[in-house]
């Protein structure tokens, strides 16, 4: 059939009107999504912060090839952490009736003897030179005298438990080696709250685990932690510490120890302490030189005052009244102790050690605990209302006495 010129027309009319409307339609959805594409994409970036990137302190040198400084830390670190395994034997008790000389001679030779069980632990430590020197807690190895040590490469040791010092939880452990890596030391006496820290260890036996967190606090006595037989000042971080990371290090942002983890409040969560460094290197170089460390004490118990307390002291003290509010009461004077051959009595109140002020028992403690065995002290205390000053020299701390006081 042939198409009039009319019809002809009109068919290439439409076919060009359609055509142009595709031509149209597909720059429109072009359009449109070049219009999403150009939204979304700004949108995206406005939502990350600019705070959400790990912050990097400034004039800091910063390896751009890590993600960011905790992994830096991690990877200069790592290698030198340590996971210990502790195994001793413990002899299981036998039972009372079975003491009775009527079942010895019921049974003889037959009668139960006591079973041994191998109790076991494991914790974290520290290379400290590359001959194989390790720091850890005391807690991980007392009890025995050799422990397995594993390096992060695998390789396993043999450690022989060189000293403990139960006093501070500090104990040192050596293996023969040569050209471990080792950490980095730096200072715990001038952290902040607020700054960086980085703990690693073996949570759980899960190896090289590395959690981070900052600086909740600085000081914490022994007390307040809640192991009130140490003498350390502890540092309180919200990095995770769990059963396994004691002995292993806390870091700060440029990757060098502060601390020894060493305990967790099992009352709440977010609370673990550390070891300064400066206590754990102090006592873990006599334990690797005697193979114990000596604690100067002075043999005096002591309380912080307040008006209360002050009332309640008085009542108990026929002479010696205190008369001041503030300041650090003696208490107790341990016989035959430094103090007590100083003359230093109950109702004295000190206010400096070695012309330092002081206002509470762990800052006399810390005082004394900085200083050596058998150096003069010289406490200014008020007696009576009277300013005094006395000479002590501080002797060994008694370690078979608990109640020997600071």
């Amino acid at each position: 059939m042939s198409l009039s010129f009319k019809q002809a027309t009109l068919y290439v009319t439409l076919l060009s009107i359609g055509g142009g409307m595709g031509w149209l339609g597909n720059r429109y959805l072009q359009g449109s999504n070049n219009l999403e594409t150009g939204l979304v994409l700004p949108v995206v970036r406005q939502q990350i912060p600019p705070y959400a990137s790990p912050p990097v302190l400034e004039n800091r040198a910063v390896d751009r090839s890590n993600p960011n400084f905790i992994a830096e830390a991690a990877e200069k670190v790592g290698p030198a952490v340590v996971r210990i395994d502790a195994s001793s034997k413990v002899a299981n008790q036998v039972p009372e009736a079975f003491k009775n000389p009527l079942f010895r001679r019921f049974f003889g030779e037959n009668l139960p003897q006591p079973e041994e069980r191998v109790k076991r632990g494991t914790g974290s430590g520290f290379i400290l030179t590359p001959d194989g020197r390790i720091v850890t807690n005391a807690h991980v190895v007392s009890g025995t005298d050799t422990v397995k040590v594993t390096l992060k490469d695998g390789r396993e040791f043999e450690g022989k438990v060189q000293g403990v010092d139960p006093l501070t939880d500090v104990a040192v452990v050596k293996i023969n080696a040569k050209e471990l890596p080792q950490v980095a030391l730096g200072r715990s006496d001038n952290i902040v709250p607020g700054q960086w820290a980085i703990a690693i260890g073996n949570p759980l036996g899960l190896d090289n685990t590395v959690t981070v967190g900052i600086i909740s606090a600085t000081g914490r006595s022994s007390s307040q932690v809640g192991i009130p037989d140490k003498r350390v000042r502890f540092i309180q971080t919200d990095a995770a510490i769990n059963p396994g990371n004691s002995g292993g290090p806390l870091l700060n942002d440029q990757g060098e120890v502060i601390g020894i983890n060493t305990a967790i409040r099992a009352d709440a969560q977010g609370l673990g302490f550390a070891i300064p460094i400066e206590t754990a290197k102090r006592v873990s170089d006599q334990l690797f030189a005697k193979g114990k460390a000596e604690h100067p004490y002075l043999g005096i118990q002591m309380v912080s005052l307040s008006p209360a307390t002050k009332a309640e002291l008085n009542k108990q003290l026929d002479n010696n009244k205190i008369t001041l509010d503030r300041g650090v009461a003696v208490t107790r004077v341990v016989e035959n102790s430094p103090a007590q051959k100083a003359d230093l009595r109950p109702g004295d109140v000190i206010q400096k050690v070695d012309g330092i002020a002081v206002n509470t028992p762990g800052d006399v403690q810390e005082r004394v605990e900085n200083t050596v065995v058998g150096k003069e002290l010289e406490l200014e205390i008020n007696r009576l209302g009277q300013v005094q000053k006395i000479k002590v020299r501080p002797g060994a701390f008694p370690l078979s006495g608990s109640s020997a006081g600071g």
